[in-house]
């Protein structure tokens, strides 16, 4: 690995795109340190440590934005717009028709698209930020008991300004997350997510005080959870797809068989981030209208929050891939191509065999993303753990962290392959050269 590591030095672009990503990390992790103006951070951070009441709901958005909101720092909202954004035009184009044309006309139509999901961006920036800033919103503001002190104190003008220093914040971080994509190594807005999670795990895990024998359960079940999103991530199952011969005078063509793979987890991160995101807006009202009692069985944890997260997964697992995979289309574009799945009549029944393959691989894949993700939580609780650790054991980081770590690895040994270097996944003493 060590080998590989220094190949990628040896090739100028490589290099130049490493130390690029890098820079951008970098600049991210300086404005993730900078606070709101007339906020003490030393207080937030305490008040979302100690856990319940809307302190709940601000670890989870913590987490996800990297710190930030746990600092009340300008990148506090981090990249989490943009993805909703993202998430949604998704969703509107197997929707809505003529947006399914559109990203059907090539670059052009991907840049379009592009640019509205950035327009879309910041009406979204303006309601989290508002939400971001609402429980500050008072002078000498008490957030769980604990008193959050203004300097000065708070009025319309500091929120607007607040409100404005997040648009821009989140704004500046999407376009970190394209320049890092276009210039850089990976997809930036996968890697600024992962940047945020790893640099908060080591605070937490130091915080927690942990016992000998806590701390090598831990390290199992991280283990376990880790080597369990590998497996599933990379998992395939392989459809045998066979191609028609034709005969051309004397010569036949055609005829190989190839193979359709189809990931067992087909949706990916998508239906925990769904599941988990749905979960905080029931809470958050039910804390809002002086429901204690709903929003605690609702919190982070308990068993009614579990039970409603697998349900969720399961759902939105099913609905994601109902979305992104249409077997009727596949069928056909297969029959015009000329190739069959051996055993199985071409159109319908073709389309009806790939849709049973389909429901019993994310049947299977939706059953591990809510065994992983609710899993940890149930052994952090019992193990007496502190709050703010089980959301780092959760399955959402992890799957997050793992799957970019994955696709970061595919990319840097795609570029060592090219070159014919040994990559990461090759074993041997290969000669290098380019």
């Amino acid at each position: 690995m060590f080998k590989s590591v220094a190949n990628l030095f040896r090739i100028p672009e490589v290099r130049k795109r490493i130390l690029y990503t890098v820079g951008f990390l970098v600049v991210y992790r300086v404005g993730w340190n900078i606070p709101l103006p007339g906020i003490d951070p030393d207080k937030v951070k305490a008040v979302v440590n100690q856990g319940g009441g809307q302190a709940g709901i601000l670890q989870f958005l913590d987490i996800i934005s990297g710190g930030g909101i746990q600092h009340a720092s300008l990148f506090s909202l981090g990249i989490m717009p943009y993805i909703s954004a993202s998430i949604i035009f998704s969703l509107l184009v197997k929707v809505i028709p003529a947006l399914e044309k559109l990203s059907k006309e090539g670059s052009a139509g991907t840049r379009k698209i592009n640019q509205w999901t950035r327009i879309a961006t910041v009406p979204i920036c303006m309601v989290q930020g508002f939400f971001a800033i609402k429980p500050y919103m008072r002078p000498h503001a008490v957030l769980n008991g604990v008193p959050i002190t203004f300097s000065p104190d708070p009025g319309f003008w500091w929120a607007t300004g607040s409100i404005v220093a997040l648009i821009a914040g989140a704004i500046f971080l999407m376009w970190i997350g394209e320049q890092i994509t276009e210039n850089g190594v990976g997809n930036g807005i996968s890697l600024l997510i992962m940047a945020g999670i790893v640099a908060r795990l080591p605070v937490s895990l130091v915080g927690a005080n942990l016992t000998a024998a806590h701390a090598v359960l831990l390290s199992a079940l991280f283990v376990f959870v880790i080597l369990g999103v590998v497996y599933i991530t990379k998992g395939q199952r392989k459809i045998p797809v066979q191609y028609a011969k034709l005969t051309r005078g004397r010569r036949v063509y055609g005829g190989q068989r190839h193979y359709l793979p189809i990931r067992v987890n087909q949706a990916g991160v998508m239906p925990v981030i769904f599941a988990s995101a749905l979960l905080a807006f029931p809470q958050m009202i039910f804390s809002a209208i002086g429901l204690p009692r709903l929003a605690n069985a609702l919190h982070h944890g308990q068993y009614l929050w579990s039970l409603l997260y697998i349900v969720l997964t399961f759902f939105f697992a099913f609905f994601w891939v109902a979305l992104m995979f249409n077997p009727l289309e596949m069928s056909k574009n297969m029959k015009e191509y000329g190739s069959f799945i051996p055993g199985i009549r071409p159109g319908k029944p073709t389309a009806e065999h790939l849709e049973r393959i389909m429901n019993r691989i994310t049947l299977a894949g939706a059953s591990f993303l809510a065994v992983i993700a609710v899993l940890p939580v149930i052994i952090a609780d019992t193990l007496n753990l502190p709050e703010n650790l089980t959301y780092y054991l959760g399955g959402t980081t992890i799957l997050i962290v793992v799957s970019v770590a994955l696709d970061l690895v595919d990319k840097l040994n795609s570029y060592l392959v090219m070159r014919n270097y040994d990559g990461f996944l090759r074993g041997g003493g290969g000669k290098g050269g380019r």
